[in-house]
């Protein structure tokens, strides 16, 4: 596989599109610095987001996204890399924090909320002596690729089966009541990636990596959903 471990959110995005028969959708959009799918899933609008920042950054483009087409943050499902699950396990976890992953901490500093749901893609710790960067930046090798393979196929299906249910909330609600406007997830202070920047979010070594499926209730006037 051509995709690193940290990467490997792209690769299920790619993978849903794909199960979609939506592969060829993918459109550039220098608004949302990423490129982006709108389509349905079973009547429930949905908008896939594969963000074009750095790892450490990509929050922006997610708040981006969420603020034009009117996305809340807890209809967000951010797919990502875990190292603290083996290669071949995947789980849903319901906000909290980022638990190291610095492409979660980004877009929990951006939308200034953490309820968003994840699924974490398992990519195990490194062997030996070898450094969690280079791990996570390495590729996966031949005799992984074929229970990578089957990850990515399951983690689609759990994504579609989780983005066709009428309410994605956990039932421990984290959200703040002055978050929920979708308005207000993406500050203004906070849309250029020169300013959003922190010290501790700006490793140069992380690349775009996850993505983003959101859900959304129904789409802006004068918009049309392809249907899947």
């Amino acid at each position: 596989m051509e995709a690193t471990r940290h990467s490997v959110g792209m690769a299920v995005l790619g993978a849903l599109a794909a199960r979609l028969d939506l592969a060829d959708r993918w459109q550039g959009d220098k608004r949302v610095s990423g490129e982006v799918i709108v389509s349905e899933i079973k009547d429930t609008p949905v908008i896939l987001l594969r963000p074009k920042l750095l790892m450490n950054i990509n929050g922006v483009s997610v708040a981006k996204a969420a603020a034009k087409y009117g996305v809340r943050a807890e209809d967000i499902v951010l797919v990502h890399d875990e190292l603290d699950k083996p290669l071949g396990k995947t789980a849903f976890k319901y906000g909290g924090s980022a638990s190291g992953h610095n492409g979660v901490r980004s877009c929990i500093y951006v939308l200034q909320s953490d309820v968003m749901l994840r699924l974490r893609v398992g990519i195990g710790r490194p062997e030996g002596k070898r450094s969690v960067q280079g791990h996570v930046l390495g590729r996966f090798s031949r005799t992984e690729e074929p229970l990578v393979a089957a990850v990515l196929q399951q983690s689609v299906d759990l994504l579609l089966s989780r983005l066709a249910q009428p309410d994605l909330q956990s039932p421990v609600r984290l959200a703040r009541p002055d978050l929920q406007s979708p308005v207000r997830l993406a500050r203004p202070d906070l849309q250029s990636p020169v300013r959003l920047a922190r010290p501790d979010l700006q490793s140069p070594v992380s690349p775009p990596g996850g993505g983003v499926a959101a859900r959304r209730d129904k789409p802006v006037e004068g918009e049309e959903f392809p249907k899947s």
